[in-house]
């Protein structure tokens, strides 16, 4: 029976290895700290953050998000240790709310590794606070007990660490914090969630709640929710919309609540799906049976399976149900992986352990029973290993089946550029949900890509890096050809998004001061689709940011006055992207100034932000930007492995969206656009 908790109630823990699950419908930092018996941390080591997410028996998410999973091993913990203490805190310095009085009421579970509710907490009547304990599992004598916190501090991260002893808390904090803006900067948003979906989020570790029924009742407020459907979704699901009716769809093809109440069913609709594999530190992944499925979709060629389909997700739309597809098929890679090397880490963590029990003992280090008991742990490790790799390539096979079916499915805006719809490409009446930004992998899955697809319009600029990446490509190649090639993704990326949108819809202002564009910019200048042409110099930097400039502040004092249609009539209305190539060169402090201001509010009034710079280039300017960059979405002319999910923050290779060599797509294309232009009069 789950016991949904209140501050102060306490519950006994039956298991040792468990699952704290966190959701608050907004990007918040989730850590826990270890404590002893007087409720102090001992030392900073003592606490999991996302600069520093492992410690013996607990493991915390890399980086800021609004749904969380930690793992705890409770039996993993040093003998020290009394207390562990999870907590909550508002990500710093990146646009977010500054206080939980904006949020919805944080939901808390925890859970068994196979998913079984143990007890739950809503963490209401938060105010000014941006820091709080959420829960607290503590030790009295040999027996584990949770209990609801709530407890919140207005000073945030640094507050609540100084409350547990810890005198370094500033410094801690800080480090934290740098750490989370920089896992924002580099990682992939996921879709947006409508408010009726997050006001259901209670529902979504299953089980019934006492007489409250979660699907009926606002869990951040204890109210009724007249709206709720039957529908709950894991982390970082996608956003829907209501079907006729008043049901609203899962759009995360993982199924829907039971309408009883019980366990949710996270599955595919129409789809088989392997038993739930553990998560956390002690991963025990055995064998599927061979009439389960991957988690992304049906397999081929095993008994009983359903052959995969395009589209087979949730959706108004045939776009928007390849988008939430093409979503779940990136989630589900993800958490494959890391259950893959979860079991990994448990293998060779387990094995270390057994191999320093044979040493710790002098007896028992040298002769036939020591060489036995090393085989027999290295046995264990490969026998594990074996299986857990039997269970991923299981799951990218059918991953691949499916991505087989979807790829050629998919319509333009999500399509590489050698998809063969391209050769009926007509320009479209209506605007797309989202866009292709090229293509992510995995090192395990290196041969499974799946499409890197955002929101339109954009929520947060673009930075083409021309510089050396992290990457080993990067590394390969010159510096000149790094910037041939990055001129060449955002002409790729702005070719598209005019392909994509209707005439008009789209217009592209391009900054090149020194004129070293004009091969990468050739499509775009030779077909015509362009509506203005580059503009060169230092003057003509100061032109274009000006125009762009008035006009964010135009539209925003618009809106908030509510006098939208008092706007000048010869503002251009259309969605704006600023181009802007070789910076800093052109650009002087007052530019600098603008350039920022564009990225952080352009987005929220249709002024959008496209750079091709090398970092190092605009050292000079000091840390005055590194806001600048932590604002944009870093992508790499090569392929890189600098960009993140947002379920469990793996490093994904990005494979920029080019069109293939010596392809005539791309002109081909624009020179439609142009032609569609040219007779709508634009």
């Amino acid at each position: 029976m789950t016991a949904e908790l209140v501050r102060g109630q306490n519950h006994p823990l039956p298991a040792r290895r468990l699952e704290i699950r966190i959701s608050t419908g907004k990007p918040v930092v989730a850590g826990a700290t270890l404590n002893d018996e007087r409720g102090l941390m001992r030392e900073p080591d003592w606490i999991a953050h996302p600069a520093r997410p492992n410690l013996p028996g607990l493991e915390v998410p890399r980086q800021a998000a609004a749904d969380h999973r930690l793992a705890v091993d409770l039996e993993a913990l040093p003998e020290a240790v009394h207390r562990v203490n999870v907590l909550l805190a508002l990500p710093t310095g990146v646009g977010g709310p500054a206080t939980f009085a904006t949020l919805a009421s944080p939901f808390v579970a925890v859970t068994g590794l196979d998913g079984t509710e143990i007890a739950s907490y809503t963490v209401i009547e938060l105010t000014e606070e941006s820091a709080v304990v959420a829960l607290e599992l503590y030790r009295r004598n040999d027996a584990w007990k949770v209990r609801a916190v709530g407890q919140g501090y207005a000073g945030g991260l640094a507050a609540m660490l100084a409350d547990q002893g810890l005198p370094q808390a500033e410094v801690l904090a800080t480090t934290i914090n740098e750490a989370v803006a920089a896992g924002m900067a580099r990682s992939v948003a996921p879709p947006p969630r409508s408010e009726g979906d997050r006001a259901r989020r209670g529902a979504t570790v299953g089980g019934a709640r006492g007489a409250v029924d979660p699907r009926t009742v606002d869990p951040r407020t204890g109210s009724p929710n007249s709206a709720a459907g039957p529908s709950g979704s894991p982390a970082g699901e996608s956003a829907h919309t209501t079907e006729p009716g008043g049901a609203e769809p899962d759009t995360t093809g993982r199924g829907a609540a039971p309408a009883s109440g019980g366990p949710i069913n996270y599955q595919h609709p129409r789809r088989k799906k392997a038993e739930p594999r553990p998560s956390g530190p002690d991963p025990r992944t055995a064998p599927a049976p061979e009439t389960t499925a991957a988690p992304g979709g049906g397999g081929a060629g095993q008994a009983g399976q359903h052959q995969p389909v395009a589209g087979d997700a949730p959706g108004w739309s045939p776009e928007e149900r390849l988008y939430n597809q093409v979503w779940g098929m990136f989630e589900d890679l993800a958490r494959s992986t890391a259950a893959y090397r979860s079991a990994v880490d448990f293998a060779e963590s387990r094995m270390e352990q057994e191999l320093d029990k044979v040493l710790s003992d002098p007896r028992s280090r040298v002769g036939d029973a020591a060489d036995a008991a090393r085989t027999e742990a290295r046995a264990k490790h490969n026998r594990l290993v074996d299986e857990a790799r039997a269970v991923l390539e299981r799951d990218v096979a059918q991953l691949m089946a499916e991505s087989e079916v979807v790829e050629p499915a998919l319509p333009h805006a999500f399509a590489r550029w050698d998809n063969p719809c391209w050769q009926g490409y007509r320009v479209p009446m209506e605007s797309p949900m989202a866009m292709r930004l090229g293509d992510l992998s995995l090192g395990e899955s290196a041969l499974l890509r799946i499409p890197m697809l955002v929101r339109l319009p954009l929520e947060r600029g673009l930075w083409i890096d021309s510089g050396r990446g992290s990457g080993v490509e990067s590394s390969l190649v010159d510096s000149g050809e790094l910037r041939r090639l990055a001129g060449h993704t955002a002409t790729a990326i702005v070719a598209r998004l005019l392909a994509v949108n209707p005439v008009g819809d789209f217009t592209v202002h391009i900054i090149d001061p020194a004129g070293s564009a004009a091969e990468s910019l050739a499509p775009l200048l030779g077909s015509g689709a362009l509506r203005e042409l580059p503009v060169p110099g230092p003057e003509g930097v100061r032109q274009t940011l000006e125009k762009l400039t008035r006009r964010v502040d135009l539209v925003q004092m618009a809106v908030r006055s509510g006098a939208t249609d008092s706007l000048p009539p010869d503002l251009d209305t259309a969605e704006q992207l600023l181009v802007v190539h070789d910076f800093p060169h052109g650009f002087d402090d007052r530019a600098v100034t603008q350039l920022r201001y564009l990225a952080d509010e352009g987005p929220a009034v249709g002024v959008n932000l496209l750079m091709v710079a090398d970092r190092e280039d605009a050292r000079a300017y000091g840390p005055v930007l590194d806001p600048l960059w932590r604002t944009l979405l870093r992508l790499s002319p090569v392929p890189d492995d600098h960009l993140a999910d947002p379920w469990v923050g793996h490093a994904w290779t990005y494979e920029p969206p080019l069109p293939p060599e010596g392809s005539e797509v791309l002109l081909s294309v624009l020179r439609k656009v142009a032609a569609a232009r040219e007779a709508y009069g634009h």
